[in-house]
């Protein structure tokens, strides 16, 4: 016997609830295999915080020392963050969000439009699964992608993209919203095209993965 220390999770997922992650995750792996052009009709996003001050992980924290040097020490500092006034992620933000994304994909898109299949992936936020937000997918002919409940191991905002921008961003100061949206977007714009192809690979190797697991969560295992 030993003593080992609880695994943290999102949620405690019920045996449903593991059989419909395993289930969608399993009919998304067979689209993605079955037809060429599933993952260019993706469009995935999420929302999350840049703080004003996140502090750096332990390991980025680390310093080089002599087996004779004392081991360095740090202030505990938590994070701040410059939140405008009174603003939350409502239904009805979500909406306007929807709306100016349907006019980009309609810019830069133009075959979309025509065509109308593109697929929109989010997780099941309340704002993202409200009934005026069912309602607008509908009004507009914007089809949704399956997605499992309780998903951060299979989103890839989650597990790729925000972790790839935060990281780069931990440890510095930023004085205001206006300089943490500068910062925050020049690491947007820095994510290369082969960055997406390999995230979007890593999906695929989740969707097997929770296919594996019978439907449990599986980072840390």
């Amino acid at each position: 016997m030993r003593r080992v220390a609880a695994k943290f999770v999102p949620t405690l997922l019920s045996g449903e609830q593991k059989e419909n992650r395993k289930q969608i995750a399993t009919d998304l792996l067979e689209c993605s295999e079955s037809e060429d052009f599933f993952f260019k009709q993706i469009i995935t996003g999420d929302e999350t915080w840049i703080y004003g001050y996140d502090p750096e992980t332990k390991g980025q924290s680390s310093q080089w020392k002599t087996p004779d040097s004392p081991r360095p020490k740090k202030a505990r500092l938590v994070r701040s963050q410059y939140a405008p006034k009174g603003q939350t992620i409502t239904k009805e933000y979500y909406i306007d969000v929807l709306r100016r994304l349907r006019d980009a994909v309609r810019r830069k898109r133009p075959e979309f439009k025509e065509s109308g299949s593109w697929k929109l992936h989010h997780d099941n936020a309340p704002a993202h699964s409200a009934h005026i937000v069912q309602q607008f997918f509908t009004k507009h002919g914007i089809p949704v992608a399956s997605q499992p409940p309780y998903l951060p191991d299979l989103a890839p905002c989650d597990f790729f993209l925000f972790p790839k921008i935060k990281m780069v961003l931990k440890g510095k100061r930023f004085q205001d919203v206006d300089e943490i949206k500068q910062n925050a977007t020049e690491q947007l714009r820095g994510v290369s095209k082969n960055d997406f192809t390999r995230c979007f690979q890593k999906w695929q190797e989740r969707w097997r993965t929770c296919m594996d697991s019978e439907g449990a969560y599986f980072e840390g295992d």
